[in-house]
C-alpha cells in the first residue's frame, strides 16, 4: 500500500499531534536496518565519517585479497565468492550514504584490488568458475562505467586513471573479446 494512493490517511497522519507522530517515526525507523543507518549518517556524522567509511571498507579490501594469497586460494570460486561480499559491502555503504563519487571510486578500488589470474590445473573444475568471474567480473565493470560516466566531468578526471587501469587489466587478461560483446570500451578518453 503507497501512501501517495491513500490521500485521506496522509492527512490524518499530518493531523496527528507531535509526539504520536514522533512514537510512529521512530518505531518505523526501527524497523528499517538501512533507513536507520541512514539517518545516522545524515543526522550526526559529516563529511570526515564518510571518508573513515571509504578507507574501512578499502582496508577491508586489501586484507581480503591478501588474506586470499596468503592461503594460496588464488582460485576463481574463492575470489569470485569473496568479490561479491565486498562488493555487497560497498553497496551497502551506497544505500547507507548515498554518496556516488565514493561509490565508484571504492568500486574501481575493488576491481583493481581483485586478483584475474588464477591457478588452475589440465582438468580443473575451475574452468566453469573461471567464465562466471569474468562474466561477474566484466559485467560489474560495465556497471562500474554507467555510474562513472554519471559523475560530474571533473569527478570523472579524478577517476580515469582507476578506470583505464581496470579497463587495461581486462585486456591484460585476454577478456577483451568478451568485454567487447558486452560493450565495455578499451580505454576512457
Amino acid at each position: 500500500m503507497k501512501l501517495s494512493e491513500h490521500k485521506d490517511l496522509k492527512q490524518e497522519i499530518l493531523a496527528l499531534p507531535p509526539k504520536e507522530k514522533d512514537k510512529l517515526l521512530l518505531r518505523l525507523i526501527a524497523k528499517d536496518k538501512i533507513l536507520t543507518e541512514h539517518l545516522h549518517f545524515t543526522l550526526l556524522e559529516d563529511e570526515s565519517h564518510l571518508r573513515d567509511r571509504v578507507e574501512e571498507i578499502k582496508a577491508l579490501i586489501v586484507s581480503t585479497m591478501e588474506r586470499l594469497k596468503s592461503e594460496r586460494k588464488e582460485n576463481p570460486k574463492d575470489i569470485l565468492i569473496n568479490l561479491r561480499k565486498l562488493a555487497k559491502a560497498v553497496n551497502h555503504n551506497l544505500k547507507v550514504t548515498k554518496a556516488n563519487f565514493e561509490d565508484v571510486e571504492l568500486r574501481i578500488f575493488l576491481f583493481n584490488q581483485t586478483t584475474t589470474t588464477f591457478k588452475s590445473g589440465l582438468f580443473s573444475s575451475y574452468k566453469n568458475y573461471e567464465h562466471l568471474f569474468w562474466t561477474y567480473f566484466i559485467k560489474s565493470t560495465l556497471v562500474t562505467l554507467r555510474k562513472f560516466y554519471k559523475l560530474h566531468e571533473d569527478l570523472q578526471f579524478d577517476l580515469r586513471a582507476g578506470m583505464n587501469k581496470l579497463l587495461l587489466k581486462i585486456e591484460q587478461g585476454d577478456k577483451m573479446g568478451m568485454a567487447r560483446e558486452m560493450g565495455l570500451p578499451q580505454e576512457i578518453i
